[in-house]
């Protein structure tokens, strides 16, 4: 059964949205390369949203540069958008962030971010995000 509010597509309906590299990451599960991502150094201010189905995921004021390669966060926007699920893939236990709406994959969430925030890093592919910057501001302030 599916939760009221959720998104469901089939695979033919996300291909013709997204391009082939959101495709791979958001539903199959794939990682873009390390520091390539076109939100990675990203400094303006606004809000990242699910590339797939437009849900608030996290905000810039939470955006970190935690030297990993990939967009990090100490926190999502709101937890209720964001699922979680154990990620046994690769040889390794990680727990697997995924849309709450629509279940596209995100990215990975670490007990190594700043331990003044939550002590949380949100490692998230840029190919799952879309980037709203913030009235007033002019699009991505690159470091």
């Amino acid at each position: 059964m599916t939760k009221p509010g959720k998104i469901q597509k089939t695979n033919a309906e996300w291909r013709g949205q997204l391009t082939e590299e959101q495709f791979a990451v958001t539903r199959r599960g794939a990682t873009e390369h390390p520091f390539t991502g076109a939100h990675y150094r990203n400094r303006a201010d606004g809000e990242y949203r699910c590339v797939c189905c437009g849900a608030l995921l996290f905000s810039s004021g939470d955006k970190y540069d935690s030297g990993s390669g990939w967009p990090s966060f100490t926190r999502p926007a709101d937890r209720e958008t964001i699922a979680t699920s154990v990620d046994r893939s690769l040889g390794m236990v990680r727990t697997e962030a995924n849309c709450g709406r629509c279940d596209a994959h995100l990215g990975h969430v670490f007990p190594d971010g700043p331990p003044r925030e939550t002590g949380e890093r949100w490692c998230i592919n840029s190919a799952a995000l879309d980037f709203c910057p913030a009235a007033g501001d002019q699009g991505d302030g690159d470091l």
